[in-house]
């Protein structure tokens, strides 16, 4: 046996939920993603998906995508680099920069190789990377990957944000980081203060909107847009696989850094080109999502909805404003039965354990489509009360 195996021939964490019953990820879903799906023989309510657009097996995208792929055939065979641009990627990226309303553009294959590979490269040597302490994974791993020095301030705390800053040297290039909307817990980022801060300290910003786009803005602009501060952010980051019904991601900013980060960063030079079939299902979802300000309504309607009715039972939720519902249970071993009695039960949640939250913050996420029914919803909270008043979760 080698080196390797030795080594982890001793995990069985995950075998141990197993065997208990509980363990909750990999599961098979038959057909197409909806507000229900087939899922390993059972009927289920899906509030497990990030499709806050409800887009996901739109016809128009589907038919969208199958033009594609009988244009430009399944792949592209290289990276964007080299041989792997078609104009449907061109064409993506200059509409999304309008819709955004930033210079320029490039497209990824993945949002993770987005702020993996941008946040690796803008800022070097000499440079500090500042980070809220709940962003995303991606944004953790791009900035281990820089050569900066590292900060991050407690979550959405403006006051340690500003101790953070105080003390970095005026002129240097320094890097606020932060999620749009937190991808656990639902809240946005204080983006009005941080620009605040930003412009004292003489600091630049990055935006991840993966969550944002597509519910909140004008036309689903994000975040950014919401508080209307997209001109002071320098970079716009966001994913194609959410609200955009399909995979990939993006970057968006002024033409000098764009032009930088389209030479120099590697996640984007060494990577496959995203397929013609996503890149178009992208450029549809885009269309789909100015043109239909309704579903954004409705998406809000549904959320003003459920946000009202588990406060009403007594669900400890956070200080979520979004699509995104952190129903907190915090213990593991209750956050997994949690999750399985509401299978069993016909509703899909997922369940977030560290490292996506700390030990003491275990949660199960309740996210919404625009989709959703009011009939759903209630059925959904329903389920769960009584699963967490059986557990003595809530009273």
């Amino acid at each position: 046996m080698g080196q390797l195996q030795e080594r982890y021939k001793s995990y069985r964490v995950p075998q141990g939920y197993m065997a208990k019953g509980v363990y909750p990820y990999f599961r098979a879903i038959k057909g197409k993603q909806g507000t229900e799906v087939d899922m390993e023989g059972h009927r289920v309510l899906m509030f497990g998906s990030n499709a806050y657009t409800g887009l996901v097996g739109d016809q128009r995208i589907i038919d969208a995508a199958k033009a594609a792929l009988d244009k430009y055939g399944t792949g592209c065979a290289g990276s964007r680099f080299l041989n792997g641009t078609l104009d449907l990627h061109v064409q993506l990226e200059k509409e999304l920069a309008e819709y955004i309303h930033k210079d320029d553009c490039i497209s990824f294959s993945t949002g993770f190789s987005v702020n993996q590979g941008v946040l690796a490269v803008v800022a070097g040597r000499g440079d500090y990377i500042i980070c809220d302490d709940r962003d995303h994974a991606s944004i953790v791993d791009g900035r281990r990957l820089s050569f900066a020095t590292q900060y991050h301030y407690k979550h959405n705390d403006m006051d340690d944000l500003r101790r953070v800053l105080r003390k970095l040297p005026k002129n240097a290039v320094k890097l606020i980081v932060v999620d749009g909307v937190f991808s656990m817990e639902g809240d946005l980022a204080n983006l009005p203060e941080i620009i605040e801060l930003k412009n004292r300290y003489n600091c630049s910003l990055m935006v991840d909107e993966a969550h944002g786009l597509g519910v909140f803005g004008k036309q689903g602009r994000g975040v950014c847009d919401h508080f209307g501060v997209t001109d002071d952010v320098d970079l716009i980051m966001g994913t194609f696989s959410k609200s955009m019904a399909s995979i990939g991601g993006f970057i968006a900013g002024d033409k000098d850094t764009i032009n930088f980060l389209r030479h120099n960063c590697r996640s984007y030079i060494f990577s496959a080109s995203n397929t013609p079939a996503a890149t178009a299902a992208a450029l549809e979802a885009l269309h789909i999502i100015q043109k239909e300000p309704e579903r954004q309504r409705k998406l809000w309607e549904i959320t003003s909805y459920a946000l009202s009715r588990f406060r009403e039972e007594g669900f400890e939720i956070g200080a979520t404003e979004s699509p995104i519902i952190p129903l907190y249970v915090r213990d593991i071993e209750k956050t997994f039965r949690v999750t399985k009695l509401a299978f069993d039960n016909g509703v899909f949640i997922n369940p977030v354990i560290p490292p996506a939250c700390a030990p003491q913050d275990t949660l199960v996420r309740f996210a919404l489509m625009a989709t959703h029914t009011k009939e759903q919803v209630e059925k959904g909270v329903q389920i769960l009360k009584d699963i967490f008043i059986n557990q003595g979760i809530i009273w």
